[in-house]
């Protein structure tokens, strides 16, 4: 008896010191999760850290950490409002948080929410006194609600607790340009510059100041050693070339509106002082400058004849747009405004009707808004050069704006490491698997088959030889379908798949399977009809566009919708069947309905990235601007990377 509870209690001990070694281990791993994703925060991965952050949630989804840097990080992609709802997640658990008030805050002034920008500021001053940060950025929400003294008073207790705080000096020097105190604003810069005597863009705000007091020599030394510092500044450049004019050597200031233009060819400014300067010298091309300053932006849709190029600084000043501050890694200390306009005050005074509410957008501005969604390039309008970014901040990359495509029944090798693997699965899948043997292996997927055709060709005499066999089969039929949808033989795909259907018309997949082989038919036509296969969420009741005619194509989107809608009934519980739909409802331009079906494809699949991208592309559309900036951070956040592109692009 002795001997048995000995046993018993060494199992017991066992089972203990194994249960405990594991929760050892995996609290282990979440610590590792949480310093891997802080490092890549720290170097710039922010995509990467997201993951990391998302797995840490799974596991410990109350930590407050975790949802404060993987705000962070969405911060970093410009993802204010994702980032936002992060900061309230980690606050809810945290009441006690001083760097996600100050952090939401930032992300609060950065979607022009003043108020509570400012409120978010006051609790983390409470929480954390001595932070000079808090109140530079305090200062900077102040200042955006017309609240300049408030504003340099801020400045001025961040210097007092951190005085080599260069941004302090920056940010009060704009203030002080608004109360007109340029000799105060300029001590300002003189300090940010012995400071930081490498630092650019205090120089070129000197400069400008130092014009606004007409010491044009002072101020040319100023744009001089600027464009000395950052080669690549094309405000610095048009600076330049103003006091050139301004000292009446129009040659000097073309060549210097020239170089502003090469690195920037968007800068309207320039083409504006271009064309003055052209016009001074009897030269051609001035009224072609004018056209194009006055197409990429409005401000500049005058007779410049009416303007003395001596008055060309306060003209420019009326049509200064202010800047915002963003934050860079780490966020703690983001850097200082830099100017957005050329020859103005650094930092100009707020939209008079702010009334420290976020600023809403005009008729006119939706118009522009979906008129960007719509076109994928303007004609006639030239753009900068934009490089790849190579530091993570992947929203700044190029891309085109599509819709994300369509779940098809697809195949891969099982031993190929080539084609990506589903990020989805589903059951009624299994049939069809067990019926193969797992050999081929059928998927659902919306990614490319890749260089797969002739293996897929294969695949069809692999089924031929079954059909011979046993040719009142239905999965016999159904794989051959997919097979050639796949390697697009559309005519011999629909008729395994009616025939499939013919010999078994309980098989849910089957209608899906026809359906979307219809989608590729119609898609097929339309290709060599408008010689485009993109489809775009394009701008509402455009005046100038002619209305499509898709008489040939209005049955088969009926047929698509009839298979689908027969697909939902044999499972109302298949997610992929309703975002397929809602994809053929945009191309019809039913907005309202693809939404309809985007809401239930998500409340069936809580993680479903592509269908949050593509509803956040109709929420856009339909004008629900927050909305859809929170669908594309959830997808972002799920993994498609593109969508911080559109959010940066369209949202902010």
């Amino acid at each position: 008896m002795l001997s048995v509870n000995c046993a018993g209690m060494k199992n017991i001990f066992f089972f203990l010191l194994i249960l405990t070694t594991s929760q050892l281990f995996g609290q282990l791993n979440i610590d590792h999760f949480i310093r891997v994703g802080e490092t890549r925060i720290q170097i710039g991965n922010y995509v990467g850290a997201i993951e990391n952050f998302n797995i840490v949630i799974r596991f410990k989804p109350h930590l407050p950490e975790p949802y404060y840097f993987r705000g962070v990080a969405k911060h970093q992609l410009e993802d204010f409002r994702g980032a936002i709802q992060d900061y309230n997640t980690a606050i809810e658990i945290k009441p006690f948080y001083p760097d996600a008030f100050m952090h939401r805050g930032l992300a609060y002034l950065q979607i022009n929410d003043y108020k509570k920008a400012i409120e978010d500021y006051n609790r983390a001053i409470e929480l954390d006194p001595n932070n000079a940060i808090i109140y530079n950025n305090r200062g900077i929400a102040k200042i955006s609600t017309k609240d300049i003294d408030g504003a340099i008073a801020d400045y001025d207790k961040a210097l007092e607790i951190n005085p080599k705080f260069t941004n302090s000096y920056i940010n009060r020097s704009n203030a002080r340009l608004m109360k007109n105190d340029i000799r105060g604003a300029i001590k300002d810069l003189n300090q940010a510059i012995m400071i930081r005597p490498h630092f650019a863009s205090a120089y070129l705000l000197r400069g400008s100041a130092r014009f606004e007091l007409n010491d044009y020599a002072s101020a040319l030394r100023d744009f001089d050693q600027c464009i000395k510092l950052d080669p690549g500044n094309a405000y610095a450049f048009n600076n330049r070339g103003i006091v050139k004019q301004k000292l009446e050597d129009f040659k000097g200031a073309i060549a210097d509106y020239n170089m502003a233009l090469q690195i920037d060819p968007t800068l309207a400014n320039a083409y504006m002082n271009r064309g003055i300067a052209k016009e001074m010298l009897k030269l051609p091309g001035y009224n072609e400058d004018y056209a194009l300053a006055a197409r990429l932006d409005p401000k500049f849709a005058f007779n410049p004849q009416d303007v003395d190029y001596n008055s060309l600084a306060q003209a420019k000043k009326k049509a200064n747009q202010s800047t915002q501050q963003n934050p860079n890694p780490p966020p703690s200390n983001p850097p200082p405004n830099t100017p957005n306009q050329a020859a103005n005050t650094p930092k100009d005074q707020p939209d008079k009707d702010s009334n420290q509410e976020p600023k809403k957008e005009t008729k006119e501005e939706r118009e522009r808004r979906r008129l960007r969604l719509a076109l994928s390039s303007s004609e006639n309008v030239p753009t900068a050069k934009k490089e790849e970014p190579t530091d993570g901040r992947i929203q700044d990359k190029n891309i085109v704006i599509d819709l994300q495509p369509v779940f098809m029944l697809s195949s891969y090798n099982k031993y190929s490491t080539d084609f990506e693997r589903p990020q989805y699965y589903n059951p009624e899948l299994e049939t069809i698997n067990n019926y193969n043997n797992y050999n081929p292996v059928i998927t659902i997927s919306n990614k490319s088959a890749g260089d797969l055709k002739e293996v897929f060709s294969n695949q069809i005499l692999f089924f031929n030889e079954k059909i011979k066999i046993n040719n009142r089969e239905s999965l016999n039929y159904l794989n051959r379908g997919i097979f050639y949808c796949l390697i697009e033989d559309y005519s011999n795909s629909m008729k395994d798949l009616n025939k499939a259907l013919e010999l078994n018309n309980s098989n849910m997949l089957a209608y899906f399977a026809r359906a979307n082989c219809r989608m590729k038919m119609t898609d097929a036509i339309e290709q060599v009809k408008q010689t485009s296969d993109r489809i775009k969420v394009p701008i509402k009741n455009e005046a100038n566009k002619k209305t499509e005619t898709v008489v040939e194509t209005v049955i088969d989107y009926a047929d698509i919708l009839s298979d689908m809608t027969t697909c939902l009934e044999k499972n109302p519980k298949f997610p992929f069947a309703y975002f397929n739909q809602a994809y053929v409802k945009c191309k019809m331009h039913d907005y309202q309905g693809a939404l309809d079906d985007l809401n239930k494809a998500i409340e069936i699949e809580n993680d479903f990235a592509e269908a949050y991208f593509n509803r956040g592309l109709t929420k856009i559309y339909l004008d629900d601007v927050e909305g859809g900036a929170l669908d594309l951070s959830k997808a972002g956040e799920l993994g498609i990377q593109d969508a911080y592109n559109i959010i940066k692009r369209y949202c902010n």
